[in-house]
Parts: C-alpha cells; sequence; structure tokens
C-alpha cells in the first residue's frame, strides 16, 4: 500500500473550512483564467518568524527552525503536493505546521514508497536525475542517490541532540541499491511517515557538505530550487536560484521550470512596527504574520494588499514546572488557570479574532480534536473565570496569602511582551505574584531545552501534528517538555499509540489523552489567535500557503512570480 493511502485518514472538516476561508481572502482566484509567469526579479519576504535568525544551518544541531532556513535547498523524501493546494482549486491550504494528510502529499526526492508489513519496513524509490550543483571548494555537480539519504539518517540518529527515541523504532537503513533506500523497522509507529519523510529531521544533507562543515553557512548545498547565497546574522538570508532544480510548476496545462524569481530574500527585522512599515511602503513583497490589531490599519492605508487569515498553528501557554513547588500540586496550577479571564483577554487582546481552546490539539484535526463544550468538566472549568474558586484552591494547597514565582518569556514575541503583564495582573487578583523575566531568544530556549528555566515559562510552542503535540510536550524526559510533565499511565498510553496502526483507536486514545492532561493542568492555558498574512498584487501564484512539511517553504516560495510591469505601474 502507498504511504498516501495509509489508513485511509479523515480529511477532517477542518481543512475543509480553512479552505473555504482562503477561498473567500483570495484563493478564489485559482477559477480566473492562469497568468503566463514570468521570470527574474527578488521576491522579498517577511517570513512568518520574521524576527529570528537563522538558528543552525546544520541538521545534526536538530533545531527546530532548520526547515524553514535550509529547505530553500535542502529537500526531503515527501513534500505537501501544491497542485492540491485551495488556490488550485483542491482541499488544503497549508498553513498548518507539520501535518499533511495522504491526500496532501507528493514524492519530491522520492517517486514512490511502500510500507510493507512482512517484514516490516517501508521502501523509497528515488526520482533519477536529481542534482546537487557544484559548490566551490565544497563539491562537484553529481547525482542524488541512495546512499546520501542513509548517510543524512544516520548522522541525524548520531547527533546527540537527536530527540529521544525519535528514530528507536528503526532498526537499519540501507541503499539497495542507487535509486532504492529501505527502513527497516523494529516495530510500527504511527509516525514512521512524517519523522523519515517530511518532517522537522529529515532532509538529506551530502557528505562533501558535512566534510566541509555543515554549519557554516558559505559550506551548505542541496538539491532544492534555491542556493544559499548570503547571509547576515540579524539582518537577511539571500538565496539564489538554482539553474539546475529538477522540479517544474504546471500553469494552463504548461509546465514551466522553476524557480521563477531569481533571487529569495528573507528579511529579519526584531520590531513588529517596522515590519509592517516594510510591507506598506513596499519593501517586502510579503509578510506572512501580522498581528490582528494592526490588520484595519494596514487595510485602510494599503487597500491593494491582498489577504489571508489562518488559525496560528502555535498554541500559547504558561507551563508550569510540576518538579518545583508550589507547581507539584494540581489544585495550584488549576487555581492560577481560574485566575486568568481569558475570554477578555481574546476580546481585548486579540480583538475577539482568537480560540477559546485550540491546543494542544488544533481544530482542524478531525477525529483528534475534541471541542470544549465536549471535554469534561474538570478540563471546561479550567476556561472560565472563576477568582473566588481560585482563591479557594490556593488556600486549600496552603497558599492562602499566594506566593511569588518567577515568569519567563522571550523579548522576541512582541504578542508575548504585550500579554505578559496582563497575566501578571490576573495573577496579583489571587494573591499571586509573577516576577516578569524577558530573555533573548537563544538564551530562553538553552534554559528550557537544559531545563535550568523558570518555574514559569510562556512560550508558544507548535501544534506540530496529532501524535507530537502529546508527546513532545507531555511524556517523561521529552526535549520540549517545559512543565517537566511525568505521569507513567500518559508515557504507557502514548506508547500505545504510536503502536496503534488503526487510526479510530489511535484517535480515542490521544482524545482521552488529550482531556486528561489539560485537567491537569501543567499549563496556563491562553487562547490560540488567528494570524494573517499580507502581500502586494505583483505577488503571483501565492495565496497565503505557509508549509509544505514540517515548517519548511520554500517549494512555495519557488513557485512564487513577480510580475514585473505592474509593480512599477504601481510606482514601486
Amino acid at each position: 500500500m502507498r504511504f498516501r493511502d495509509l489508513g485511509k485518514r479523515r480529511l477532517g472538516k477542518g481543512w475543509l473550512a480553512g479552505a473555504l476561508a482562503l477561498a473567500l481572502s483570495g484563493g478564489a482566484a485559482a477559477q480566473a483564467p492562469a497568468e503566463k509567469p514570468q521570470y527574474g526579479g527578488t521576491l522579498e519576504v517577511g517570513t512568518m518568524f520574521y524576527t529570528l535568525s537563522a538558528l543552525s544551518w546544520d541538521p545534526h544541531d536538530w533545531n527546530w527552525k532548520l526547515n524553514h532556513d535550509t529547505g530553500q535547498f535542502y529537500e526531503q523524501l515527501v513534500a505537501g503536493d501544491l497542485d492540491k493546494s485551495v488556490r488550485k482549486g483542491g482541499k488544503y491550504p497549508f498553513t498548518i505546521d507539520a501535518f499533511l494528510p495522504p491526500g496532501a502529499q507528493r514524492g519530491e526526492l522520492a517517486e514512490k514508497w511502500e510500507l510493507v508489513q512482512n517484514p516490516l519496513s517501508v521502501v523509497f524509490t528515488l526520482r533519477k536525475g536529481v542534482m546537487f550543483p557544484a559548490k566551490p571548494g565544497v563539491m562537484q555537480e553529481r547525482e542524488l542517490t541512495a546512499e546520501d539519504v542513509v548517510f543524512s539518517f544516520n548522522r541525524l540518529r548520531s547527533s546527540p541532540k537527536m530527540v529521544p527515541t525519535y528514530f528507536d523504532f528503526v532498526d537499519r537503513v540501507e541503499a539497495r541499491d542507487k535509486h532504492t533506500v529501505v527502513y527497516h523497522f523494529k516495530e510500527y509507529n504511527a509516525e514512521w511517515d512524517y519523522r523519515l519523510a517530511w518532517g522537522f529531521y529529515s532532509v538529506v544533507t551530502p557528505k562533501e557538505v558535512v566534510d566541509a562543515g555543515a554549519n557554516n553557512w558559505k559550506n551548505v548545498n542541496g538539491t532544492g530550487p534555491f542556493m544559499l547565497t548570503d547571509f547576515v546574522q540579524g539582518n537577511s538570508n539571500t538565496y539564489t536560484k538554482n539553474p539546475i532544480y529538477w522540479d517544474k510548476e504546471t500553469i494552463g496545462g504548461q509546465a514551466y521550470k522553476i524557480p521563477f524569481v531569481d533571487k529569495m530574500i528573507y528579511r529579519t527585522i526584531r520590531d513588529e512596527a517596522t515590519m509592517n512599515a516594510a510591507l506598506r511602503t513596499g519593501k517586502v513583497d510579503m509578510l506572512e504574520s501580522i498581528n490582528v490589531r494592526h490588520v484595519d490599519e494596514l487595510k485602510k492605508s494599503v487597500p491593494q494588499l491582498k489577504w489571508s487569515k489562518r488559525l496560528s498553528f502555535l498554541g500559547s501557554f504558561v507551563a508550569l514546572r510540576t518538579d518545583t513547588k508550589p507547581f507539584d500540586d494540581v489544585r495550584v496550577r488549576r487555581a492560577l488557570n481560574m485566575a486568568i479571564n481569558k475570554k477578555e483577554i481574546i476580546a481585548a487582546h486579540y480583538v475577539g479574532q482568537a480560540e477559546l481552546y485550540a491546543y494542544p490539539m488544533h481544530p482542524d484535526w478531525s477525529g483528534y480534536f475534541e471541542p470544549l463544550d465536549k471535554l469534561p468538566p474538570a478540563a471546561r472549568e479550567l476556561f472560565e473565570y472563576d477568582p473566588a474558586k481560585a482563591k479557594k484552591l490556593l488556600a486549600e494547597a496552603g497558599y492562602p496569602k499566594g506566593f511569588s514565582f518567577k515568569m519567563q518569556y522571550c523579548a522576541c514575541s512582541p504578542d508575548h511582551t504585550e500579554l505578559a503583564p496582563l497575566l501578571v495582573a490576573y495573577l496579583e487578583q489571587v494573591g499571586v505574584k509573577a516576577e516578569l523575566q524577558p530573555m533573548e531568544y537563544a538564551a530562553f530556549l538553552s534554559a528550557m531545552t537544559t531545563k535550568k528555566h523558570a518555574a514559569g515559562y510562556l512560550m508558544s510552542s507548535s501544534h506540530t501534528n496529532p501524535t507530537t503535540s502529546i508527546r513532545k510536550s507531555f511524556v517523561s524526559g521529552q526535549t520540549w517538555n517545559p512543565s517537566i510533565y511525568a505521569d507513567p499511565k500518559v508515557d504507557d498510553r502514548m506508547a500505545e499509540a504510536y503502536l496503534t496502526q488503526d487510526e479510530e483507536k489511535r484517535m480515542e486514545i490521544l482524545r482521552e489523552l488529550t482531556a486528561d492532561i489539560v485537567a491537569q493542568a501543567p499549563y496556563i492555558w491562553l487562547p490560540t489567535p488567528y494570524a494573517f498574512a499580507a502581500w502586494w498584487p505583483w505577488v503571483k501564484n501565492y495565496a497565503g500557503e505557509l508549509n509544505v512539511g514540517s515548517l519548511r517553504p520554500g517549494p512555495i516560495y519557488a513557485r512564487i512570480w513577480i510580475d514585473q510591469e505592474l509593480k512599477k505601474k504601481m510606482g514601486y
């Protein structure tokens, strides 16, 4: 059976709703006569992470942002099929970060793939003629082979930074021949597709780059549509078209060689107002993440902009360290949830553009997500503002006069910079004093991954996909478990979910796990906001798509072209 048919997963009402919303905001242009693409020019992008420079160029570092920065040149076995996008009349908006339903997938470096039950393995057949471009001082032009895939996997697996247990289900990987790769499994894993083919840690890196120094941006080189040709920390990433890129884009029945633009530049700007001004003045062609509070002003000042809206795939919360007093007491954690007026935060802070409950499961994940009104009372209660009961719980836990704790947050997040003082004010009303500690991103991330962070930790975390959302945050010993949550029953049920091939049964396990974890309140659960993207009319073949894998936009940018004549007519 083919990977894309595995388990006959439900597409989900959320995908269809998202598709409809995107169609209404710009995707309906898919019905218009196809324009002939233009070559040349530079695409200037304010990405969804425009405040952050690249954190690493080396997959061996296991950095979450790697695909976002290297996905222009490093490719994977499988990617999202943009021919199935809303823009082209399909079902998928491609705005979620790391969840590709089977119908949304296409082979990238792999031409086809098959899950074999006996012996349990997956066989990938690679495309022939996919080439690495020449990189002076690093490597000569040559063809991608199965040995590159094997080398990349084994190197990833050898990293001391590897997420615990991530590849434990794989026994070994072999190059059966020049274009066939076989992963032999020890046991079934419900995420085998994501982890091996299109996940955060599955790019293919040539050995020559590793030998030259894989974390030096001047050495990186892959089979993707662009080549990294300049990097200025805190300012920009510059990518130049790969002249021997293998893929094409079909428009109006005709196949065109891509990428269309000569260059693509990420702009890094730390200030939200400055980036909005860059969009307003045409210094960037598109801005992928705009705070809802700035949308109306931008629409009024620049009515020509095109827009899309999406529910964020980043959940916000304050992680409460369950290994630290007083947060080892569930009554205290529940009290802090009830002390926060989350509905008021939606109304005032997010001007109504947020969902009260949309994390850790994303509403797009039909079958996995249960709405708030379907959760048990113990979970629902945490989303109601009840300071009187919060005080009662604190008194029962031995803190009738409250307590003090430190709350860290990243100064790189404009949203959290404004949200944090609001949380402090609510907590003060029940006698709890939160001391805010803003941090630069590198120190903020390091504190969490080394488990040296404060008892309170305000952060955003990717929904990722239904299994990873629970595993990474709530299974014992995981890197991205900021509450240090540990429950043997959760660990056992999560292990069971991964071994379960029947998706309906897996959905049931994950629904139960989610409800139990929410009620245990390892986090102060916060609303999930809507996010907006905007772009100028000269940006063509685009409708707000963000990812074709795990935070990987490279193939999207490769299919965009700039209408140079229109840009000049508009005075830019």
